[in-house]
């Protein structure tokens, strides 16, 4: 299976969540392949369309490694034992999530404008990214959306590493995914046309008109 493009892929993918029409979902794109995906779904099954906004607080020596996650709001999720295991000070988590603050609210301007982000509490949740290899960032988006206390929390993408699955599963209350290949080289390798966003096509796809 190949999709076209990532709005095509989320045209499929809001075939497979056409359940949730009636629970009035809230569709989250992973800023930036995610956005056309989440606003071709938010096309199939309604609802509202927003952006989820997250950053990893890497340790400093081990960029790769989470010590926790911020999301708007003033959300923050700290992964304590990546802390105590690394001996990461706090005063040093607390300076990397001042930077990581400043880099979330620029894109927040970028992204939305003046447009304030919709409220995640009581609401059925759809994060959607335009695929998974690891899983690393959808595991961290789904701890930020879980902590502002949604209702019900899907994760939809039209292609993901099977081995990656398990992880989400046990993030997630419902993981969609039409797409597993046994032999995933990349996430664009699912894709004929996987071009890198630019931010001017993300906010088109935010603009209150279009939604």
């Amino acid at each position: 299976m190949l999709y076209a493009d990532r709005v095509s892929a989320g045209r499929a993918l809001g075939s497979e969540l056409t359940h949730l029409r009636t629970a009035d979902p809230l569709v989250l794109g992973l800023p930036r392949g995610g956005v056309p995906v989440a606003a071709a779904v938010h096309e199939v099954i309604g609802g509202d369309l927003d952006i989820l906004l997250i950053r990893k607080l890497g340790v400093p020596w081990q960029p790769e490694l989470a010590a926790g996650a911020i999301g708007e709001h003033g959300v923050r999720v700290i992964n304590t034992d990546v802390v105590r295991q690394t001996g990461l000070d706090p005063a040093r988590l607390d300076a990397i999530e001042a930077e990581e603050r400043e880099e979330l609210a620029r894109r927040s301007v970028v992204w939305r404008g003046d447009i304030a982000p919709i409220p995640l509490r009581g609401r059925t949740v759809v994060i959607v990214d335009d695929g998974i290899a690891t899983g690393a960032s959808v595991v961290v988006a789904c701890r930020v959306a879980r902590a502002q206390e949604p209702r019900w929390l899907v994760v939809a993408v039209p292609v993901s590493a099977p081995e990656a699955l398990p992880r989400i599963r046990a993030e997630a209350d419902e993981v969609v995914c039409p797409l597993a290949p046994s032999a995933l080289a990349g996430v664009g390798g699912a894709y004929r046309d996987f071009h890198q966003l630019a931010d001017a096509e993300v906010t088109e796809l935010l603009r209150p008109d279009t939604r």
